[in-house]
């Protein structure tokens, strides 16, 4: 069945935490949205590798639009929850119970929505701290699962753990 996937990302975004989850969910089948401040803007990578035409304003959304959400890291969840539009929709879309993955910096943006509070997760070495302060369980692994429905990852090595973890999810 296919699933809709929306995926919030700004400039700086990091490259490959982009583009390799969104490959393999195209593989799957299923549909990709990408959202940010202005539909039409385009996005570049921190990398330089990757530039993203954005689909929707974040106006122009509601977490019930989509089936999964994706978080790529890099320094756009940084810049977009500083934008409480943006956390806002996070929260939302994480109290419908629907999947999210988040991997290295992208839990950036679920601290802020305080929606990690008894959930098990892992994010980057510099924000291990943070998401242990908003209430989460730190794990240093490559993959996390809490719930079936959250799905995180440390670095752009953990790719294909958190790519075949998401995938699982979004075939049920």
């Amino acid at each position: 069945m296919t699933k809709h996937i929306g995926i919030l990302v700004t400039d700086y975004f990091e490259d490959v935490e982009y583009t390799d989850p969104v490959k393999a969910y195209k593989e799957a089948g299923h549909k990709i949205t990408t959202v940010e401040h202005k539909s039409g803007n385009t996005v570049k990578g921190k990398q330089g590798d990757a530039t993203i035409t954005i689909d929707k304003s974040i106006d122009e959304v509601s977490p019930q639009d989509f089936d999964a959400l994706l978080l790529p890291g890099g320094f756009s969840p940084d810049l977009l929850r500083g934008d409480d539009k943006f956390v806002q929709f996070t929260k939302e879309y994480a109290d419908t119970g629907k999947p999210i993955f988040a991997i290295c910096h992208g839990p950036q943006l679920l601290i802020n929505a305080d929606v990690l509070k008894g959930r098990t997760v892992t994010g980057f070495k510099s924000i291990m701290k943070d998401l242990e302060n908003a209430g989460a369980t730190v794990k240093d692994e490559e993959v996390v699962v809490c719930g079936g429905n959250l799905v995180t990852s440390r670095t752009p090595d953990d790719l294909p753990a958190f790519n075949r973890e998401s995938l699982r999810i979004l075939a049920v």
